[in-house]
């Protein structure tokens, strides 16, 4: 069994890390223990399933199925750093959070979360474009039903890890398909859609990564089918991992906003600007540790 090991920033909490990726919902994407995290991941067209724990001095990534060359164990590091944003200089945000208690204190109570990534940008949109306008258990169910019929997947010690549907898996398909999944008439087109672009070419991660702004990516995203803002913002921050992101008319953003402030209602998107101005440029982590607090656990 191949071993891989990666250094510990000094603002981090693993623990913090695998609740979020639990947080009491079925996730088909990952298995999480209390002491680990288990995915699997592509790299040159061959799978291999990769189990990541914490040591004192640093974090454990043993490739359970599978064996990868020196280069692919570079791509594994490389991967999962981006995954739980490894890289990133914390030292400045939390210095500023620290002028505003309320979020200062949000930053306190889930000290050391790191924001989660999905690396890849079609199962960014896709998932997005899977929880609009309906509530995250269904959202999961929907995903789960998706991955388990379209994606790839391999068996371990009795415990089946699946991978998110590649673009050409779904590009082919019919809306009949999917509609059989539950998915509505509408999502359906709009993953179908979606992974036409992909194959097509004409949406890569590419093209956007290469964009300067961040809201010229969010202008050219909302010209797909079935993006929106929230969507938009959502893929941006996720896979992009622009750190300038708020995922206006998100629910669960508005009601930790609301549940922080003690408001008796939602704010409005005036209010959600002004919340978010003095931390211009770590919009997204404020949004991330936000959400955090809806899991309170």
């Amino acid at each position: 069994m191949q071993n891989l090991r990666l250094p510990k920033p000094s603002i981090f909490n693993f623990k913090e890390s695998l609740w979020f990726l639990d947080r009491g919902y079925d996730d088909c994407l990952h298995e999480v223990s209390s002491t680990s995290v288990t995915k699997l991941l592509t790299f040159d067209q061959r799978d291999l399933l990769v189990r990541l724990s914490e040591n004192e001095k640093d974090l454990k990534a043993e490739i359970l199925l599978g064996e990868a060359s020196a280069s692919t164990e570079m791509e594994i590091k490389n991967y999962l750093t981006n995954w739980l944003d490894l890289d990133r200089d914390l030292q400045s945000l939390y210095r500023r959070v620290e002028s505003f208690p309320l979020v200062g204190d949000l930053f306190q109570r889930y000290y050391g979360l790191r924001l989660i990534a999905i690396p890849d940008l079609f199962e960014a949109l896709g998932w997005s474009i899977i929880g609009q306008q309906i509530n995250l258990n269904f959202a999961y169910q929907l995903k789960r039903a998706l991955v388990e019929k379209y994606g790839v997947s391999v068996t371990h010690e009795g415990m089946v890890y699946h991978r998110f549907p590649t673009p050409d898996r779904l590009a082919g398909l019919s809306v009949k398909a999917l509609r059989a999944l539950q998915y509505s008439r509408q999502k359906a087109e709009y993953l179908i859609n979606l992974a036409r672009l992909f194959i097509e070419a004409r949406l890569s991660f590419g093209q956007m990564a290469s964009m300067e702004s961040t809201q010229d990516i969010i202008r050219e995203l909302c010209k797909v089918r079935g993006v929106g803002e929230w969507t938009a913002n959502y893929a941006v921050m996720k896979s992009l991992k622009r750190m300038d992101c708020i995922t206006y008319g998100d629910i669960g953003l508005l009601n930790a906003i609301k549940n922080l402030k003690g408001l008796e209602e939602k704010p409005k998107r005036q209010m959600v600007e002004a919340f978010f101005k003095p931390f211009a440029g770590w919009e997204s982590y404020v949004v991330f540790y936000l959400w955090r607090s809806l899991s309170p656990g």
